[in-house]
């Protein structure tokens, strides 16, 4: 009897460290990576890319419970080749980063779906912080990884979007999110 207990609590230690170790910590390679908004301003699209900000992926698909992505933006990498627009963006009535120099999302929950996986999270920017669904797709390599997917939210929700720019005839609403992070597994 002694026997068959100790080699099952052998076996349950051993089940315990394989699956701590297949849970996987990220960070995004930000020279390697995009991070990237869709726009309307007067009927036409455009396009943003914020070239500063922080990724921080914990990963395991088996345990997705445990998954997290946190990303920390800095606004005023803000960066849409139109540098009067930049300047706009960057300015009290839509991102104000003056005094609100850091947007942040954390995922909630991470659910496994038919393409990759669907996640909820709180994305704060400008001191209002909402839930903002993502999809994405990871696929892990070598101790790296990929993580692509994109978001949809409504800049007006958080406040971008003060003084004239509270219309929506001339700018949307509607704002688009992608993103692809080439990840680098941290070193434990």
């Amino acid at each position: 009897m002694k026997k068959t207990s100790l080699g099952a609590a052998a076996l349950c230690a051993m089940a315990s460290l394989n699956a701590s170790a297949s849970n996987s910590s990220y960070t995004a390679v930000t020279a390697a990576s995009k991070l990237e908004f869709t726009g309307t301003q007067a009927g036409a699209e455009f396009n943003g890319t914020f070239h500063d900000y922080t990724a921080s992926v914990e990963f395991n698909p088996d345990a997705l419970e445990a998954a997290r992505i946190d990303v920390q933006i800095q606004l005023a990498s803000v960066d849409t080749k139109d540098k009067d627009r930049d300047k706009t963006i960057r300015g009290p009535d839509i991102f104000d980063t003056a005094h609100f120099p850091v947007a942040h999302y954390v995922t909630r929950s991470i659910t496994k779906s038919g393409s990759g996986y669907a996640a909820i999270g709180a994305l704060t920017l400008r001191g209002v912080t909402k839930e903002v669904p993502i999809t994405f797709q990871l696929v892990p390599s070598n101790g790296s990884a990929k993580l692509a997917g994109t978001a949809q939210l409504k800049r007006l929700e958080f406040g971008a979007g003060q003084g004239d720019w509270k219309s929506t005839e001339w700018v949307a609403d509607s704002v688009k999110i992608s993103f692809a992070l080439v990840l680098n597994g941290k070193q434990q």
